[in-house]
């Protein structure tokens, strides 16, 4: 079992998003414990503040520091790992979601407003963002990952080999795929695909996802081991076949 507690003053935000599909199934057979810690609720005044403007000015509001540490404290254990969604962050990658979905305990501190007092970032084990580019809150980026985590998890697909042959695998997107009718608006599948040569079939998906990858992500190329470029010296093969 994933547990993940979601620190955010907006629960009901992570807790809809994550409550349908193939996340939502995993929560209900028990593969992701899923809780919420609301920063409001260690508050001390009538208006439940969690915020307020930074010192030497600047736009915007900052979280406070104490209901953000309470918040954390409440949840935090020995095996907890905390995770601040935040812009200067790490970039959430499949390498990332992988070695986070072995973590036995995971806490996410979703960032909001303008940002966080930075007393808080000693208590945080790693920063993440999902790009350059700008939310209005962590939430979102919050659900991103841990719909990537949980369906890394043993259980959350009836096959556990789901994953293993996706895009980012091995620095290579995933080969183009094709189903029924065999020919749809005169467009026929591969002949390759039909004719049950299980080493032929895996030799044109290797083809097919190295000439995709070189034309859609040639960035990727660049991470693959020494051994991978090997392999990558093949001919390119057309995507359109």
């Amino acid at each position: 079992m994933l547990k993940v507690d979601v620190i955010t003053a907006f629960p009901e935000m992570v807790d809809h998003t994550l409550g349908t599909s193939i996340v939502g199934r995993a929560r209900k057979a028990g593969i992701l414990k899923l809780g919420f810690v609301n920063p409001r609720d260690f508050t001390t005044d009538k208006h439940k503040t969690i915020d307020d403007r930074p010192y030497g000015g600047g736009p915007g509001m900052l979280m406070m520091a104490e209901p953000l540490h309470q918040a954390i404290q409440k949840v935090r254990k020995k095996t907890s790992f905390v995770i601040l969604t935040s812009p200067r962050g790490q970039t959430f990658n499949q390498q990332m979601a992988k070695k986070l979905a072995k973590k036995r305990h995971l806490i996410f501190v979703c960032g909001h407003y303008e940002g966080i007092d930075a007393r808080i970032y000693p208590e945080v084990d790693l920063e993440v963002s999902l790009g350059d580019f700008i939310l209005t809150g962590g939430e979102l980026a919050t659900c991103v990952m841990i719909d990537a985590l949980t369906r890394l998890r043993p259980g959350t697909f009836k096959k556990d080999d789901v994953t293993s042959s996706e895009s980012f695998e091995e620095n290579l997107l995933e080969a183009p795929q094709y189903t029924r009718p065999e020919v749809w608006r005169g467009q026929r599948v591969p002949a390759v695909l039909l004719g049950g040569n299980h080493k032929e079939i895996e030799k044109w998906k290797y083809e097919q996802a190295l000439a995709l990858t070189k034309k859609m992500r040639p960035d990727l190329l660049c991470k693959a081991s020494p051994k991978q470029k090997r392999r990558s010296s093949v001919k390119k093969t057309s995507i359109k076949k």
